[in-house]
């Protein structure tokens, strides 16, 4: 049987440092950081680490009215998109995770794209 990215990669503990991570850089980014002045991080560090683990094919997953309503004040447009999906691909590469899965990772998010971009 083959093993989800989420399994291979060593699931919950490993993708909660990944988006630890990945949130440094969003909030570094003058394009995507100011998304988040007036967010609980914590609280949306919870979300986006089971959001990533579903996009990595583990247990957590969330649907595209959830991933719509959660979106649905912020005026979020391709551009910000695409910057969060480079950072994500980095980031991802940066903790090792190969190029062909950060590619499959990142187009799983990219499948998204519609929920989120107004």
């Amino acid at each position: 049987m083959q093993k989800s990215l989420f399994e291979k990669y060593g699931g919950f503990s490993v993708v909660s440092r990944i988006v630890l991570d990945l949130y440094d850089r969003l909030l570094d980014d003058d394009d995507v950081g100011p998304f988040f002045d007036e967010v609980e991080m914590a609280r949306i560090v919870d979300h986006q680490t089971k959001f990533v683990s579903s996009l990595m094919g583990g247990p957590a997953s969330y649907t595209d009215d959830q991933i719509e309503k959660m979106h649905a004040r912020l005026t979020i447009t391709n551009a910000h998109f695409d910057t969060l999906q480079g950072i994500l691909r980095q980031t991802l590469l940066d903790h090792g995770v190969s190029e062909e899965d950060a590619d499959a990772i990142t187009a799983s998010f990219e499948a998204r794209r519609k929920l989120v971009v107004e």
